[in-house]
C-alpha cells in the first residue's frame, strides 16, 4: 500500500514538473514589509527533478527587498485552452551565480540584461517548492453534464476532473 502511495506521488511529481515546463510563464507573489501582497509575472527557466525551479530578477527589483523580508513565495501557473491550473508555495533565494546563470541563459533575456549572463544587474531567483496541487479539468461539457446531474439530484458535484497535490 505505501510503496503504491510512493509511486503515485512520484507520478504526481513529474506530471507536476512537465504541466510546469509546458506552461513556463507564472505569477509570482511575494509578501512585502505591511504583509501585502505583490504578484508579477515571471519566466520559469528551468524546473529541477528535485522540483526546483529557476528565474531571473534583477537585483534592483523590489522583489529583491520583499525576499530578504520574507523568503515565502506563492506561483501561479495556468493553460486555460489545455484546463490545466497550477498553485504551489516554496521558498525562494536570490543567489549570484555566473555559471548557472550561464546555464539557463537565452538570447531574449539580452532585451533585460544588455551584458549578458554576467550582467552585474542579473540574479539568480531559486524556488524550492515546498507544497503543490495541480488540477485538469475536462472541459465545459463535463461541467455542463456536473450541473445538471447535480441540479436533478440536488448533490453537489465535488470536483470535476484531476486535483492532485504535491510534497
Amino acid at each position: 500500500m505505501l510503496e503504491h502511495a510512493a509511486d503515485s506521488i512520484a507520478g504526481d511529481l513529474a506530471e507536476l514538473i512537465r504541466i510546469i515546463r509546458d506552461i513556463r510563464i507564472a505569477l509570482l507573489t511575494t509578501v512585502g514589509r505591511e504583509g501585502q501582497f505583490h504578484t508579477r509575472p515571471v519566466q520559469t527557466l528551468k524546473v529541477e527533478a528535485d522540483a526546483t525551479l529557476w528565474f531571473f530578477t534583477d537585483w534592483t527589483s523590489p522583489k529583491v527587498a520583499e525576499l530578504d523580508h520574507d523568503a515565502r513565495v506563492g506561483l501561479g501557473y495556468s493553460d486555460i485552452a489545455k484546463h490545466v491550473y497550477v498553485a504551489l508555495s516554496g521558498e525562494a533565494r536570490l543567489v549570484r551565480d555566473p555559471q548557472k546563470a550561464q546555464e539557463l541563459w537565452s538570447i531574449e533575456q539580452r532585451a533585460y540584461y544588455p551584458k549578458g549572463p554576467d550582467d552585474e544587474r542579473l540574479a539568480l531567483l531559486r524556488v524550492a517548492i515546498l507544497h503543490a496541487e495541480y488540477w485538469i479539468a475536462p472541459g465545459r461539457t463535463s461541467y455542463i453534464i456536473a450541473a445538471v446531474r447535480a441540479g436533478v439530484t440536488g448533490i453537489p458535484a465535488g470536483i470535476v476532473g484531476e486535483d492532485h497535490k504535491v510534497k
